[in-house]
């Protein structure tokens, strides 16, 4: 991956890097506070410029003093990106709190946009959302009850989401949580890790951070750009419900269920997740030459 950039928005470092050749393609992690390095995705680099982001909160990222981080602020920032490096439209992939990004960017800033790609995400984050992932966490623990990461994961959810025994207050409670919960994110974590080694996550915990509730599942309807909708049959946090509604929501989109994949197909089915995106990528810009 290229060297880190950097742009300032109203004294906030917003810090990214360049990788590959071809369509701008912005790109969003997920979260919020987790940092960006899992959304590698050199497969694509072959064929587009992948522009990665560090979101604002975490990573080589300035936090944001007020504690304001809206959706649709990450979106600025996003925004200055593109200015930054003088492009005035590209692809915008955001995966997972990163795909709420994009979907907002997709409302607020159409004009910059030659497509979305919308990855493992949702329309709306708020109580029904988080109360859905705890079924889909149930679920998870059932499906793997005889292995004892998928348990502690299951105990750790309920510890932060249902029972409030544990508080996420540092970066250390923090990543100790997300790297506990992790096995539920794949469809099989143990196949996964074996394949590819470690898969522990960095992560910012911002005690500053406000709650930001978000919800567009009214406005889906005016999202005119091309998107892509990618999603694991296995997601237990963004499942494939949400996908299919906001394909049927969206005037122009497609979807591609990866179905040996959990939250991470990019991960899990790599060379699936990769054609997806190029095959997306090439029939939009063959539909603009005709």
């Amino acid at each position: 991956m290229g060297d880190a950039r950097t742009v300032v928005v109203d004294g906030i470092r917003q810090v990214y890097r360049i990788a590959g050749e071809g369509p701008v393609c912005l790109v969003h992690s997920g979260g919020p506070g987790v940092h960006p390095e899992y959304l590698r995705l050199p497969k694509l680099e072959r064929d587009l410029t992948m522009v990665y982001m560090d979101p604002v909160g975490c990573g080589d990222s300035d936090l944001l003093p007020d504690g304001d981080y809206s959706v649709s602020r990450y979106g600025r920032f996003a925004e200055a990106v593109l200015d930054d490096i003088g492009a005035p439209t590209g692809y915008f992939l955001g995966h997972s709190h990163g795909g709420f990004v994009a979907l907002q960017f997709g409302l607020d800033h159409p004009d910059r946009l030659d497509g979305l790609i919308l990855y493992d995400t949702a329309p709306a984050h708020g109580r029904d959302e988080r109360e859905a992932a705890t079924e889909g966490m149930a679920a998870f623990v059932q499906r793997w009850a005889d292995r004892p990461e998928a348990v502690e994961a299951g105990r750790m959810w309920d510890a932060v989401n249902a029972s409030r025994t544990m508080e996420i207050a540092d970066d250390e409670s923090f990543g100790r949580y997300m790297n506990g919960i992790m096995p539920a994110y794949f469809a099989d974590y143990r196949r996964t890790l074996e394949r590819v080694g470690d898969l522990a996550v960095a992560v910012t915990h911002d005690p500053n951070r406000l709650p930001a509730l978000w919800d567009v599942r009214d406005r889906l309807g005016t999202i005119k750009v091309p998107a892509l909708l990618i999603v694991g049959t296995h997601d237990f946090i963004c499942p494939p419900r949400l996908a299919y509604e906001m394909r049927a929501g969206m005037p122009d989109a497609r979807l591609c269920e990866l179905g040996q994949s959990g939250h991470f197909g990019h991960i899990e089915q790599a060379d699936e997740f990769a054609s997806a995106v190029l095959d997306f990528v090439h029939d939009h810009a063959m539909g603009n030459r005709e």
